[in-house]
């Protein structure tokens, strides 16, 4: 039997699915109860495995306090309708560092720093390892 690969935007929704909902410090169980639905439920979207139809989009967006329209932002093959200075299509590098338990750390951890030049050394910091970091190889 072929395993059915997940949809790329289907993958995109699930996935900022799971980077509000933890951004928000909700779990999957919680998610689930709110909506009526199990938490492996909620993993099966998150992870792309399931779509998720329009109602429950609504229902989850209402949950976790965003527009539905933020589930679909930088999806896959979405025309910007933005013009001028917009970032170049595929720069959804930021979503996926954000979808990572790493990056939603440190952005969160970042977050809470209210020194803007403590702020500004965590950056150069951060880019002088980068730039000392052997090439993966």
């Amino acid at each position: 039997m072929i395993k059915k690969t997940p949809n790329p935007v289907d993958k995109h929704v699930g996935s900022r699915v799971r980077m509000r909902r933890v951004l928000i410090g909700m779990s999957q169980e919680k998610l689930g109860e709110a909506l009526g639905i199990t938490f492996q439920q909620i993993q099966k979207y998150e992870k792309g495995a399931n779509r998720i139809g329009a109602s429950r989009m609504q229902q989850i967006s209402n949950v976790l306090g965003v527009p539905v329209s933020y589930f679909f932002d930088d999806a896959p093959g979405a025309e910007s309708a933005q013009g001028g200075l917009a970032e170049a299509p595929g720069s959804d590098y930021v979503v996926d560092f954000l979808s990572t338990t790493e990056g939603l750390q440190l952005n969160k951890a970042f977050a809470r720093i209210s020194n803007a030049k403590v702020r500004r050394k965590i950056v150069e910091l951060v880019a002088s390892l980068a730039d000392t970091e052997p090439a993966a190889g």
